[in-house]
């Protein structure tokens, strides 16, 4: 799977918005800030979230995203999919057409690697990744740098 920049910040920012939005709808300021994340990035990948279905929008003061479902309903490949990111290895097409017209000779393994990988992130939602011990240890210590 080839997985860009745009994939990795929209998972981090959403894992983000899952971890904080107990308190109330969350800013992309305070994303940004936490995660530091270009707030003019974030409000792209935000659009997109919000026109896919992963997140929604409160305006006004005391305004920001919510999850649109619960955490255990929005999986990594949700989010990776919600950004226009394809879980490929490589750029072989799924025609077949990866030099012109022709199949190269190692299309079969990549599409399968990209398969699987996309299987895998299908499998982990963001209520599990909220529960591993690494996610609570930084999300303490961004608090604690927020708070300084």
């Amino acid at each position: 799977m080839r997985l860009t920049t745009k994939g990795r910040y929209a998972v981090t920012a959403v894992l983000d918005l899952a971890l904080h939005q107990d308190k109330g709808p969350v800013s992309l300021a305070a994303i940004s800030e936490r995660q530091n994340i270009s707030l003019s990035y974030l409000e792209q990948l935000f659009a997109k979230l919000r026109r896919n279905e992963i997140v929604c929008s409160t305006r006004g003061p005391g305004g920001g995203y919510t999850l649109k479902n619960g955490v255990d309903e929005v999986s990594v490949s949700d989010i990776i999919l919600a950004v226009d990111e394809a879980c490929k290895v490589v750029d072989c097409g799924d025609d077949g057409g990866c030099h012109g017209d022709y199949q190269c000779l190692t299309h079969d393994l990549w599409q399968e690697l990209s398969n699987e990988i996309r299987t895998f992130l299908d499998g982990i939602t963001l209520s599990e990744i909220m529960k591993q011990d690494t996610v609570t240890e930084v999300q303490s210590r961004q608090e604690e740098v927020t708070v300084q």
